[in-house]
């Protein structure tokens, strides 16, 4: 039985993790047999969305371990417990919180700078030659983490994103909503998912072969 890791940015697709990319990812390494375990940084997430409007909660205050454990229903440890060793792969869920929580790319852009914690596992996991998917915005973290050994991904096709992405170094490749990109050699999976959209059962066709190269590399 695979062991995968999948690492959470919060609850919510404005300040969190995205929950259908979330719940899609459970789902389908569920479905193909794996032994899932959920982990968040133990930190404030950047700010509160109230996600009926839109509208950004000043004086609202939440942790992100605190929020990632609805998705996880409980089943959820703090992101410093990870063990690379027990794990066959992780894969990183999009959302802004990725952006917001798990670095700083949503403000910083190609300044972007990484959580300490999040760089170190994916740096780790790169050494073991595990693999690791990110989707939708999450592969950010790949190009700014591992830029510099040049891994193929894809955000989709935003150009702006793209151009950042490749400053860093990562080699980009445009993509359709129920394709993935695989780097062999640095076993790195990705799939745009909400960067293009539109709907959960169009998502749910990239995540679902995502998972299943995860579990395959």
């Amino acid at each position: 039985m695979k062991r995968i890791g999948v690492i959470l940015a919060g609850c919510g697709s404005q300040d969190g993790s995205e929950i259908h990319e979330a719940t899609l990812t459970l789902y389908f390494l569920d479905k193909f047999g794996a032994k899932i375990q959920c982990f968040a940084p133990k930190i404030p997430q950047w700010h509160t969305v109230d996600h009926y409007s839109g509208k950004v909660q000043e004086g609202e205050h939440r942790q992100i371990l605190t929020e990632a454990a609805r998705i996880a229903r409980g089943d959820i440890k703090d992101l410093s417990q990870v063990d690379i060793s027990s794990m066959d792969g992780l894969i990183f869920p999009g959302g802004f919180g990725v952006a917001k929580n798990l670095c700083d790319f949503a403000f910083q852009k190609e300044n972007c700078q990484v959580n300490k914690d999040v760089e170190k596992i994916i740096l780790s996991m790169h050494k073991s030659g595990k693999p690791q998917g990110f989707i939708c915005i999450a592969p950010v973290l790949a190009a700014r983490v591992l830029g510099k050994f040049h891994p193929e991904i894809t955000i989709g096709d935003d150009p702006a994103t793209v151009k950042i992405l490749e400053t860093w170094g990562a080699k980009h490749i445009i993509s359709r909503v129920d394709e993935i990109v695989y780097d062999p050699q640095h076993k790195i999976v990705s799939t745009a998912a909400y960067m293009i959209g539109p709907t959960i059962s169009k998502i749910a066709l990239g995540i679902e072969k995502l998972v299943k190269k995860v579990m395959e590399a």
